[in-house]
């Protein structure tokens, strides 16, 4: 993080990404004297309500973050700005989006966690769009010019007040990503399941150290003292109560247990009951430390594609082994009438025998388990993210794969991410296929 003293003092002379979260009120003019070298401004964490009106003079500026602040208005500058492609306002007052604060570059724009009623026309007006975060609004429709942005690919609605799904959305060629959980129009989740999941004392838990945090929740490792005296180690969740890009964390809590039991899903023991502070948790099986990520997150630049270490490598009897696992979970939650929304290299973790868990799931979504064009089409949205996967399996295979399973296996991806949704493969098929290898 960078201070105002070094901006003011000319300390900062010649850098591309500037940090600035010190409570400022206006923005500071001394950022112009970087404009020759800017791409990256981070105002995230202040007061502002508002950008000077000649921001296009930082020419070289591709990344905006202003998240946490006092803005109840998208500033009409940004649409100004040709370089600028990233635009995130999270957890901010606004209420409008005027189309002239959409720049022509735009491929990233987060508006989580606002007040936004309505969106503009001009939205879809923006051909690279490609990553769309809405989650936390007061939506009820999104403007019909989006089915013109052929490149969308992932999309957060989640905590909305849609009714229903447009029917131009579920035939975007390129969607990938969907998650509207937390809108009129999700069907419940399976209370039966809810019910059935056993209570666990918060008493007979005693946590130990921190394994991570995400932007749903703490995961601890906890000894988890069982009702004949022994004691289980255990991986321990308290959500938190506020907004992720993807929606509320107590529906992924929900996601979570009505998922039920799949060998590569990670398994829920119970509910944690009797949190002192009344915080939300599950208490799930703890996954041993040979377990790793397949992938990093998207960058700035891969937008929506995970990053991958440059020595990441794989036997092609480990990577069919991956595959197989994370289509088969796939397969298991359609059956129950979720759709995961975050398959990804990112939230797989995996050992060095290609054993997998399929994990994170704030972007799951609950859908009608009865088989309608509605649900063949979520379902086959799902599709595509696997097929990317796939690809990204393919490319780091070393050894063992014949030409006629590459063949194949290119074939299988070319048919799960082909433009036309419903012609998609459905992931029973994708499991048969991959079975036969």
């Amino acid at each position: 993080m960078h201070t105002l003293a070094q901006l003011r003092a000319g300390e900062l002379s010649g850098i591309t990404r500037l940090d600035l979260s010190c409570g400022l009120t206006e923005f500071p003019a001394e950022i112009f004297d970087l404009a020759n070298t800017l791409e990256i401004l981070n105002l995230s964490g202040n007061a502002l309500s508002s950008l000077p009106d000649d921001l296009h003079r930082l020419t070289r500026l591709r990344v905006l973050f202003c998240s946490d602040n006092r803005f109840s208005q998208l500033p009409a500058c940004l649409g100004q700005c040709a370089a600028l492609t990233m635009i995130g306002f999270r957890a901010n007052r606004i209420v409008d989006v005027p189309a002239a604060a959409l720049p022509p570059l735009l491929r990233w724009l987060i508006l989580t966690d606002n007040c936004i009623e309505t969106l503009p026309p001009e939205l879809g007006e923006r051909p690279n769009l490609q990553k769309l975060m809405l989650a936390g609004n007061c939506l009820k429709a999104l403007p019909p010019s989006l089915s013109q942005c052929h490149r969308l690919e992932l999309l957060r609605i989640a905590a909305n007040r849609f009714d229903a799904l447009p029917q131009w959305l579920l035939t975007l060629p390129s969607l990938t990503w969907l998650a509207y959980a937390g809108n009129p129009l999700e069907t419940e989740a399976d209370h039966a399941a809810l019910e059935a999941t056993p209570l666990i004392e918060w008493s007979s838990l005693r946590l130990e150290q921190r394994l991570g945090e995400g932007a749903s929740g703490v995961i601890s490792r906890a000894g988890w003292r069982r009702a004949d005296g022994s004691e289980q180690p255990v991986a321990v969740k308290l959500y938190k109560g506020e907004m992720t890009s993807d929606g509320s964390p107590l529906h992924e809590m929900n996601a979570c247990i009505t998922a039920g039991m799949h060998p590569n899903l990670i398994r829920v023991e119970g509910r944690i009951h009797g949190h002192p502070y009344g915080q939300q948790g599950l208490v799930m099986q703890l996954i041993d430390p040979s377990y790793r990520n397949l992938a990093g997150l998207p960058s700035l630049d891969s937008c929506s594609r995970d990053v991958y270490a440059e020595e990441c490598r794989f036997s092609a009897e480990v990577a069919l082994k991956i595959a197989q696992g994370i289509a088969s979970a796939a397969e298991h939650l359609h059956q129950q009438g979720i759709t995961h929304g975050d398959l990804y290299g990112h939230n797989i973790l995996l050992n060095d025998q290609g054993e997998c868990l399929l994990g994170d799931f704030g972007g799951a979504s609950f859908h009608a388990t009865t088989d309608s064009l509605e649900t063949q089409a979520l379902q086959r949205i799902e599709v595509r993210a696997f097929g990317i996967l796939l690809g990204e399996l393919l490319a780091r295979i070393d050894l063992g794969l014949s030409d006629a399973q590459r063949d194949a296996l290119e074939d299988l991806e070319r048919r799960c991410c082909q433009p036309d949704v419903l012609t998609r493969p459905g992931f029973a098929e994708v499991v048969k296929q991959l079975r036969t290898m």
